[in-house]
């Protein structure tokens, strides 16, 4: 399986160890789980800084920025990130944007989550994937981090792999030595062709999430 360069966007460590720690829930916000269980929160991961805006590393952006569009809301700048906020169904969609590099995305994932009282199976993680051929959609309940530093940086802050994630395929076709390239690469010609139609039905996607469950969502998704 192909892995990501590992010290890709890496940040300086700090004596700050709140990384590694499990979110820590308090009893009030224990109690209000099934109050706010309708409330979901869908990261988008990235690069911040205009350079990054249009690679292929950076589909987890485009995926929310684009819903933010079509739903009307706009991003505002919190900590941690940039956020926006829509609603669908009686559910709400809180849309982050994590602004720490991908190698840190699991600090923005955690605060978000302890600060809204959303529970874990309410998390949905867009990313990148290189395992997959271009616009391919695979949604899991759980698993590895496949090579990629965003996820396996929010397994270890959240000391667990079991969160949704959503996989969009970005393939592999780049010549041998060439991966950081393609990766923080523009999207080809043909590539920007077929994305706004892979742009409307990743969209879908999360909407189905938070009103149909994940399982009926992979069922209606998965290989599409």
């Amino acid at each position: 399986m192909i892995k990501w360069i590992s010290n890709l966007f890496s940040s300086p460590k700090t004596e700050d160890n709140t990384d590694c720690m499990k979110p820590e829930v308090h009893e009030h916000q224990k109690n209000n789980i099934e109050r706010v269980s309708n409330k979901f929160l869908i990261v988008g991961l990235g690069n911040i800084g205009a350079e990054y805006i249009n690679t292929r590393h950076n589909v987890g952006f485009k995926i929310v920025d684009f819903l933010a569009r079509k739903e009307g809301v706009n991003f505002e700048t919190v900590k941690l990130g940039a956020l926006a906020e829509c609603k669908f169904k009686g559910r709400t969609f809180l849309l982050l944007k994590p602004n720490t590099y991908m190698n840190l995305s699991g600090k923005a994932v955690q605060y978000w989550m302890v600060k809204e009282n959303i529970p874990l199976e309410n998390i949905l993680v867009i990313t990148d994937d290189l395992n997959l051929s271009f616009g391919t959609i695979r949604i899991r309940q759980k698993g590895s981090d496949g090579g990629h530093n965003g996820l396996k940086n929010i397994n270890l802050v959240l000391n667990t792999q079991n969160y949704a994630r959503f996989r969009f395929g970005i393939s592999d076709e780049f010549k041998k030595g060439k991966q950081v390239d393609y990766v923080l690469g523009d999207w080809d010609d043909a590539e920007k062709t077929a994305l706004s139609e892979r742009l409307e039905l990743a969209s879908e996607i999360i909407k189905s999430f938070g009103t149909a469950g994940l399982e009926n969502t992979m069922t209606a998704f998965n290989g599409k």
